[in-house]
């Protein structure tokens, strides 16, 4: 069955860097667009990037351009978004996800799959 595990989650300084990566399993990663989404405690869930399943394509929310960076790597069923010049309102878990057609999507109902999350938290 699909599964989507992710990872690199954590406590990091505003101003740092932190990478997340998830795998994926369980169907043909290429042929999925993938996206990162994330929630805030007492908000309601929201698209931070998406890409398309051949890489060619990235979109970004406003919130985030220029300092995440979402990229995938097709032999190894990875996606994964590097996130710099974190914010404290950057804190949330962070869930991948992903879509049964290769092209990406910004919202929530464009997804099938989704992992369990993993916790960000940017001191100030």
């Amino acid at each position: 069955q699909v599964q989507l595990v992710e990872s690199g989650g954590g406590l990091v300084q505003a101003g740092n860097s932190l990478r997340l990566s998830c795998a994926a399993s369980g169907f043909t990663f290429s042929t999925f667009a993938m996206g990162w989404f994330r929630q805030a405690p007492g908000k309601e869930r929201e698209f931070v990037a998406a890409i398309r399943g051949s890489g060619s394509r990235t979109i970004y929310a406003d919130s985030v351009k220029g300092r995440f960076t979402i990229s995938r790597d097709n032999a190894k069923n990875t996606v994964y978004v590097q996130m710099n010049s974190l914010k404290p309102e950057d804190t949330a878990v962070y869930y991948c996800a992903a879509r049964t057609n290769p092209y990406g999507g910004r919202r929530l109902n464009d997804y099938r799959y989704w992992g369990q999350g993993t916790q960000v938290t940017v001191s100030p």
